[in-house]
């Protein structure tokens, strides 16, 4: 999803137009749905007690182990007020019945969601991991028998530097061909709002017309990679227009029975990753010169 930093200083002042807006269609189908502002404030006080009790719950780990003030003072500062929050959540469950349910489902919901996404996507990592190989060794053994080069720059997108990117191994594969000139190329982002030009990019070459590159950005820099790679003119690579092709790797989440997660939160994570928004949008590669080549990745 689109997402828009409103501070310099704070990464975490964000906005991001799709929940806004989602938002907005849900409040209008919630007050559609109970009708009359009794049923409404029940909903609503069972809503604002449990993120008063949580705001103070993650207060005490603030102060706690962010600021590090002594565990007494923090559960006396914090105890006080959870007691109270406690308190009035609980007389609140009486109207869970009355409209009280509508909060706590949607709450599960969005948990179940965001859990699903995060561990899915830290046991894709952990596979993907596991089956890499190491780009340096990979390219001086394919170099004792290389294989056919085509004219043109191949700029293969990787998440991590080091490492072969499955694009490559597909395209070897079912091609039989290796471009001129490659560049691996792995996009990082900072807690910092900017990065400037003269930090942007870090070159290291492989040998047999191979880079590998990785590209700094800040939470507030736009992270244009064809733009950012304009920074290597007068470095031995060329990246002319029309002869420089982004080459990207697709995965396709195949649930199994086993090891990760239970198989109904595969699958449903299976669903989130075929539709997440493409990589290419967000890097900004243009979409005439980006070929995606698929790999499937068993969980």
């Amino acid at each position: 999803m689109r997402v828009v930093h409103t501070s310099v200083r704070d990464t975490g002042q964000i906005y991001v137009p799709g929940v806004n807006w989602g938002l907005y269609i849900f409040i209008v189908l919630a007050i559609a749905l109970f009708r009359d502002s009794s049923h409404l404030a029940s909903a609503y006080g069972i809503a604002v007690t449990l993120d008063m009790t949580i705001t103070t719950i993650m207060t005490f780990f603030v102060v706690r182990y962010g600021w590090r003030y002594p565990l007494p003072l923090c559960v006396l500062a914090t105890g006080f007020f959870f007691v109270i929050d406690v308190t009035f959540f609980a007389s609140n469950l009486l109207k869970l019945v009355g409209g009280g349910w509508f909060p706590l489902l949607l709450g599960a919901g969005m948990f179940l969601l965001m859990t699903t996404w995060r561990d899915g996507r830290a046991l894709m990592a952990d596979k993907l991991k596991s089956d890499a190989i190491e780009l340096k060794g990979f390219l001086d053994a394919l170099f004792v028998e290389p294989p056919t080069r085509v004219p043109g720059t191949a700029v293969f997108m990787t998440a991590e530097s080091g490492l072969v990117p499955n694009a490559l191994l597909h395209n070897l594969k079912h091609n039989k061909v290796l471009h001129e000139y490659n560049v691996f190329a792995t996009v990082r982002h900072h807690e910092v709002p900017w990065i400037g030009l003269n930090e942007r990019i870090e070159l290291q070459p492989l040998g047999h017309n191979c880079w590998q590159v990785v590209l700094h950005f800040g939470f507030k820099n736009d992270p244009d990679v064809p733009e950012a790679l304009r920074l290597l003119e007068g470095r031995g690579i060329p990246l002319p227009e029309m002869d420089t092709s982004y080459f990207l790797s697709r995965d396709i989440v195949i649930p199994t029975i086993g090891e990760g997660m239970s198989l109904w939160r595969e699958k449903l994570f299976a669903g989130l990753q075929r539709n997440a928004a493409a990589a290419a949008d967000f890097l900004h590669l243009p979409s005439n010169r980006v070929v995606e080549l698929g790999a499937k990745v068993e969980l």
